[in-house]
């Protein structure tokens, strides 16, 4: 591999990534870029990973009919974070990849709960940390706590892995005539109005100039070619 550009990033990986269908866990889902992580690890690139729980269930757009609390909704989408980065830390131990899984919520003899002065101790050695259990608080998505842990490690990047290939300027899968971006600024992208996180998590990665880059899961390479810093996916930054 050639020399890095990113030396500790961030990958905000869904919840359905982990599977083939959009619920539930499939190990084959994740083989890709779990043989990316391997090799960028090789070269000495620090990564943490934040996982979504969309594949279980997803706390603010479940129907409940006003039966559940959207605060309660939002607690059972944290736990299934939780679900998915136990599976995702096996996955990655019969890769051979070291990792530690730290949760914004203990669970004793299940979890450790997550502390940044940690999570750094365990990227400098080596080890891939996954982080579960969302900001531990209702009404905001994964996407917050992909910012807020980015932020917490002194991460280079936050790299938002998607099924589209970047950034357009409008819905590629509705609109044929849809123009990819190969880079934005983050007030252009709120000028547009453009999907690339939620906004409050957004503000957060543009006020403390954490830079995000948004690419697709299925493109063989994608995440090595992203830390390169060869052409792959749209960057957000300033």
């Amino acid at each position: 591999m050639s020399h890095l550009t990113l030396k500790r990033v961030l990958i905000k990986l869904s919840g359905e990534s982990l599977s083939t269908d959009g619920f539930g866990i499939q190990v084959s889902a994740v083989q890709g870029i779990v043989n990316d992580i391997k090799e960028a690890l090789s070269s000495g690139v620090q990564l943490a990973i934040v996982i979504g729980g969309g594949n279980i269930l997803r706390g603010g757009r479940a129907n409940f009919q006003n039966q559940i609390e959207r605060s309660t909704a939002d607690t059972m989408g944290m736990l299934a974070t939780m679900i998915n980065a136990l599976a995702l830390s096996d996955i990655l131990t019969h890769a051979g990849i070291d990792n530690e899984v730290l949760s914004s919520r203990g669970i004793d003899g299940v979890l450790e709960c997550t502390n940044p002065k940690r999570a750094k101790c365990y990227l400098n050695e080596g080890k891939v940390v996954i982080f579960a259990g969302g900001t531990g608080n209702p009404f905001v998505t994964t996407d917050s706590t992909a910012t807020l842990r980015a932020i917490e490690i002194d991460a280079d990047a936050i790299l938002k892995v998607t099924t589209v290939d970047g950034v357009y300027d409008k819905d590629p899968n509705k609109h044929d005539d849809a123009v990819k971006f190969d880079s934005l600024s983050f007030n252009e992208t709120l000028k547009r109005e453009l999907a690339v996180m939620d906004l409050g998590s957004f503000v957060q990665a543009r006020d403390f100039n954490v830079p995000i880059c948004v690419f697709n899961v299925n493109n063989s390479g994608a995440l090595l070619r992203v830390l390169q810093g060869k052409r792959e996916g749209t960057w957000v930054r300033d």
